[in-house]
């Protein structure tokens, strides 16, 4: 039995991604908003990847190129790596939570507002 147990986590093990990443929960923006901006970002080095985000006018690109730069800093400080040889090789956005909030509206009615949040989430690898 504890053989088998053994064997089970030493496969695990293997098929565990060690690629370095990032993730940023409870981002106050909806996910839909942050997923237009990821799509701009997707299979570029990092270093071209912040500087479009340092230029792109959307909600959105500030928290990810925070994640960016953290999955950056992750994989030299964590692996070793160097930033200047590491893409980006995944990334998306989650749905988090959502907080309900009312509008008052006439005749004693009200309006839901959904406050969306996101998860964000940078996974990088080394450029061939």
């Amino acid at each position: 039995m504890a053989s088998n147990m053994k064997k089970k986590t030493q496969r695990l093990a293997e098929l565990k991604d060690n690629r370095p990443k990032a993730i940023a929960r409870y981002i106050r923006i909806s996910p839909y908003k942050v997923r237009l901006v990821l799509d701009l970002i997707r299979g570029k080095s990092v270093n071209e990847a912040v500087a479009i985000l340092e230029n792109v006018s959307n909600a959105g690109a500030e928290p990810i190129r925070k994640v960016v730069l953290s999955a950056a800093a992750n994989a030299e400080h964590n692996m070793g790596m160097n930033k200047d040889d590491l893409k980006v090789a995944v990334c998306f956005a989650d749905q988090g939570p959502t907080l309900k909030r009312m509008q008052p509206m006439g005749h004693g009615r009200g309006f839901r507002i959904l406050k969306r949040t996101s998860h964000i989430t940078v996974i990088l690898d080394v450029n061939k």
